[in-house]
């Protein structure tokens, strides 16, 4: 089928599903939504499956579950007190995106850009999500607001919680073998479908699609910007950015910063149990959300200033810490703000990953108070209940004893165990990794992969694509015709 002919059928899905899609420009700055939109969504739940709920794919909504329009970049600031460092540590939070999640603003980039390039039918076509839980959550999300059937392919071990809300808005599931680690298990998979269903499926890789980066440039970087602005008196330096690899699309908000602040440190992180760009390792870990065994097609590993592997203890036993009564008493006793400590089940596990790769980097560059170092919470305990009562009945109850062993092993006494500064050899290294998944297994071409490391335009001209988008999201919308009314 012609593209034409798709987008048609596009725009009339879109008409019969009420579905107005957002700009980049209004993810990242929702002052400029349209004040009819903002009041519809004063009377609808931050979950609810609902097409005005692409407006709340931002940083900035009010942190309540219904009822609730923007404000500020909601984020956590950990005192030195917690994290043994001068340095001040920041944490995004995104427990305030619709599914719990900012994995489901990364899921819009690759998929509005099939949509409004005809590359993407959804009155036919189902959408196929590889993943490792959140994203294909985010990406069956949005998919169904469209009126969208989608696949979502994540290895068997993940938490319940996942599987339950895929169930909920009727996704195929296909579980594969494995665990957080076993990514190439997912492809395996998706290449098996592909070749089954063939055109009945569009496959929107996080790995690969540049959407995903896109996206975190567009409306992550500059939440961080905007944070780091509201707190800098003058003398703050927005001197780091923490983040796990995972699909690298986080990572992409660090090209943005490094156009606002050329002189910070990049930091990706991976569990120290499967050191993929330490070592080249392999392995397992419980760090869920941060993939492994592979370098995503998408990760500009030029700029890179460093690599930091997490012990997947210090994210397990830390979430007891922040989430049981044991720890939460010992918080009290170390001058930690109540209000931030009732707040701590904001951070899932891999958020407790990005925290200690954070403190582990101010520390190694012995950071002082007037240094700012950023990463973000992509979920919350909402995706790990499961997980605690786990740990909890495994490990059995929590004690006082074992709060403050946690406290001072795995939050104040973070070292530089996993820390390496990478020299351009080293960077080059973790690059050429990429040859093996995606030349090699996927169909890349060795020209791109070169070009990803020696055209200096390559990365630039892809995050450039965003004004194009928005121009062609808006196009879109004004062939629909559903925002007349807002005019």
């Amino acid at each position: 089928m012609k593209t034409e002919q798709i987008k048609r059928n596009t725009i009339q899905r879109c008409k019969e599903q009420n579905v107005i899609l957002p700009t980049y420009k209004q993810m990242a700055n929702p002052e400029l939504i349209p004040a009819g939109i903002k009041s519809e969504l004063t009377q609808i739940g931050l979950w609810d499956l609902n097409p005005r709920n692409l407006f709340r794919l931002t940083w900035q909504n009010e942190p309540v579950t219904s009822d609730g329009g923007f404000g500020g970049v909601n984020y956590l600031e950990l005192p030195t007190e917690m994290t043994g460092t001068k340095a001040r540590i920041i944490i995004l939070i995104g427990k305030f995106f619709p599914t719990g999640t900012h994995k489901v603003g990364a899921t819009f980039g690759p998929l509005v850009e099939k949509l409004i390039s005809g590359h993407f039918d959804p009155t036919h076509q189902k959408a196929l999500w590889p993943s490792t839980g959140n994203y294909c959550r985010g990406g069956a999300y949005d998919a169904y607001l469209l009126g969208c059937p989608s696949i979502a392919v994540l290895p068997e071990e993940m938490s319940r919680e996942r599987y339950e809300w895929l169930e909920k808005v009727g996704s195929e599931i296909i579980r594969t073998q494995g665990g957080e680690a076993n990514v190439k298990e997912i492809y395996d998979e998706v290449k098996r479908l592909k070749a089954e269903r063939g055109d009945d499926i569009v496959v929107l890789n996080q790995f690969e699609e540049i959407g995903n980066p896109l996206w975190h440039y567009a409306v992550t970087g500059s939440a961080m910007e905007k944070v780091f602005n509201s707190i800098n008196t003058g003398a703050q330096r927005f001197s780091g950015l923490f983040l796990t690899q995972g699909s690298a699309g986080t990572l992409g908000s660090a090209d943005y910063l490094r156009t606002k602040y050329p002189a910070l440190k990049v930091a990706a992180g991976e569990a120290l149990q499967v050191p993929t760009l330490l070592q080249n390792g392999y392995g397992a870990h419980r760090i869920e959300g941060i993939g492994d065994k592979h370098v995503p097609w998408i990760h500009n590993m030029k700029n890179m200033d460093m690599v930091i592997g997490i012990d997947d203890n210090i994210s397990i036993n830390v979430m007891r810490l922040f989430n049981e009564t044991a720890g939460h008493t010992l918080l009290k006793t170390k001058n930690i703000d109540p209000d931030l400590i009732s707040k701590l089940d904001y951070l899932g596990i891999s958020s407790i990953a990005n925290i200690a790769g954070a403190i582990k980097m101010a520390k190694y560059y012995e950071y002082s108070e007037n240094d700012v170092v950023f990463t973000v919470a992509t979920d919350s305990m909402e995706m790990y209940g499961s997980r605690l009562e786990e740990v909890q009945e495994k490990q059995g109850g929590y004690t006082e004893i074992q709060a403050h062993v946690d406290f001072e092993r795995y939050l104040q006494g973070l070292d530089s165990e996993g820390v390496l500064e990478l020299t351009y050899r080293d960077k080059k290294r973790m690059h050429n990794l990429k040859y093996f998944t995606w030349v090699e297994q996927q169909g890349k071409t060795v020209e791109e992969l070169d070009a990803q490391w020696y055209d200096e335009d390559y990365w630039s001209s892809k995050f450039a694509l965003i004004d194009e988008w928005d121009e062609r999201i808006q196009a879109f919308n004004e062939a629909t015709g559903l925002l007349k009314k807002y005019a």
